[in-house]
């Protein structure tokens, strides 16, 4: 059993590789580069047909000998290149931060023993499901603020063009309370890097965010009033699934932003789509203020009637109505329990209990012994004076009141009358945002071992999807075969050679 599982694991990962490259490359392979995959395929089966053919019988071997004959997938990785125009692309797995600028400044309005940005950086591999050769960038310190910053190749400006934002997230060890969100830093004068904080201004923030039970994923971009050209913070409606899963299953996740010029933006994680919308139409605040808006200086009227229903005036109380009956009466039918002991206390003074030897009982008083429950009632029904016990009273009618009808004055709920929105304007392309030059990290966490990796800024959804099938698909195959494989090959004997043909047309052996 434990053979056959070993080698449907290669199987498994061979088919998840493949159908994850042609539903990915679909709308971009022509038949040229099926025919060069198609002779690429032929040629590595060839090469390798006698190294299989070895590795067969090899296990066959073992098999009869009733050893066991179980699988390891060993992965050869090679740094993802982009295939396409990029403004920014970083991998980390040159193991160095030469390109990134840790910031040296402190966090205002915040104690002194926190508000120095000294939360440690790491460049390092994933503890689980890691892929050789591959690293990331790791958050290290909790309860610590941590900033850290990089410029891009040239800056991006908003004009025919879309964005997408890409890059991965685990949370190694789960999450707390703390973000993993990146911020657009804004083309700006006086940015600094060096003293990159949370009052730095931005552009976009993006990804995701958790504290308690809250779980987000932010999209935030920051709108200039063409009227008084003030900034002002516009947060995307809440995605369509639950994110819990995201945070919790310590998975690496892919994370990706589009915006369009028309205005569209598209939220993807793990390339599936949870929030999709309209700048002008699924953000609060809203872009453009209303047209109207209550006047401020009406106020209502002292008569005005708000009242949809009155008592009746015509209606008189009852002769019979009493209003003094009780809520609750004795039971008249209740009977006093057999064996009751009305002469016995329900508690006595303890006989064990003696007066303390520092006892002034000039100071203190008279010395009494605590009360238990005495002992006799134990096995009677009850000790003490009987009372029946109480029922509703059914005479009772409480305090009467006038039955409401329809009031015949009522005038409606007021409202204050509408004026001109002086504020008022129409920006009907929200998508032209203020240009950025520079992505950062800037965050608080109570969890450390947050891993980023594969960060990638561009234009064009294809160049991002490539890239992911080389960088963040290969580490979900790896995740995939782990998690069936574990559960069946525990102690590896062999190792097995399976071929994938990456998005990027290129073979990973495993």
């Amino acid at each position: 059993m434990k053979l056959w599982w070993g080698w449907t694991c290669v199987l498994l990962l061979s088919l998840l590789a493949l159908s994850e490259s042609r539903a990915e490359a679909q709308g971009d392979l022509d038949l040229e580069m099926e025919d060069e995959m198609v002779e690429d395929m032929v040629e590595d089966r060839e090469d390798s047909a006698e190294i299989e053919g070895e590795a067969e019988m090899e296990v066959e071997a073992e098999e009869e000998k009733g050893t066991d004959a179980n699988v390891s997938f060993q992965v050869t990785y090679k740094t993802p290149v982009p295939i396409g125009e990029v403004y920014f692309s970083e991998t980390f797995d040159d193991g160095s931060l030469d390109r990134w600028q840790v910031s040296k400044t402190m966090k205002e309005d915040a104690d002194d023993e926190i508000a120095k940005y000294d939360g440690k950086w790491s460049v390092e591999q994933l503890k689980e499901n890691k892929v050789p050769g591959d690293m990331g960038l790791v958050l290290k310190s909790r309860a610590k603020h941590h900033a850290i910053a990089s410029l891009l190749d040239r800056p991006f400006l908003f004009r025919d063009d879309a964005l997408v934002v890409q890059y991965e997230v685990n949370f190694q060890d789960g999450i707390d309370c703390g973000g993993a969100y990146i911020k657009l830093l804004s083309d700006e004068d006086d940015l600094d890097l060096d003293q990159f904080n949370d009052r730095t201004s931005y552009t976009i923030m993006f990804g995701p965010d958790k504290c308690g039970e809250d779980y987000k994923l932010h999209f935030i971009f920051r709108h200039r009033s063409p009227l008084n050209k003030d900034l002002e913070e516009k947060h995307a409606k809440r995605p369509d699934v639950d994110l819990k899963k995201f945070y919790t299953d310590k998975k690496t996740h892919l994370y990706t932003l589009v915006l369009n010029p028309d205005n569209s933006y598209e939220i993807l994680v793990d390339q599936s789509s949870v929030s999709r919308g309209s700048l002008l139409h699924d953000v609060v605040p809203p872009v453009n203020p209303t047209k109207e808006i209550d006047d401020p200086t009406d106020s209502k009227p002292e008569d005005w009637d708000e009242r949809a229903k009155i008592p009746d005036p015509e209606a008189v109380k009852p002769d019979n109505w009493d209003e003094e009956a009780p809520a609750t009466i004795q039971d008249p039918d209740a009977v006093k329990p057999e064996g009751w002991l009305d002469d016995e206390p329900e508690f006595v003074a303890d006989p064990a209990a003696d007066k303390p030897d520092d006892w002034d009982e000039e100071m203190d008083g008279e010395w009494e012994a605590p009360q238990v429950p005495n002992p006799v009632c134990e096995t009677a029904p009850g000790c003490g004076q009987w009372k029946p016990p109480t029922i509703n009273n059914p005479q009772y009618k409480g305090k009467w009141k006038a039955p409401l009808v329809d009031n015949p004055h009522y005038q409606g709920v007021w409202s204050p009358r509408k004026i001109q929105n002086p504020d008022y304007f129409e920006d009907l392309a929200p998508f032209q945002m203020t240009s950025f030059r520079a992505v950062g990290l800037e965050l608080w966490s109570m969890t450390s071992e947050i891993y980023f990796d594969n960060f990638i800024i561009t234009s064009y959804k294809e160049v991002a999807d490539r890239w992911a099938g080389d960088s963040w698909g290969l580490k979900k195959l790896v995740a995939s075969a782990n998690e069936v494989c574990t559960t069946h090959t525990r102690t590896p004997t062999h190792t097995h050679t399976a071929y994938i043909y990456t998005y990027t047309h290129r073979w990973i052996y495993i």
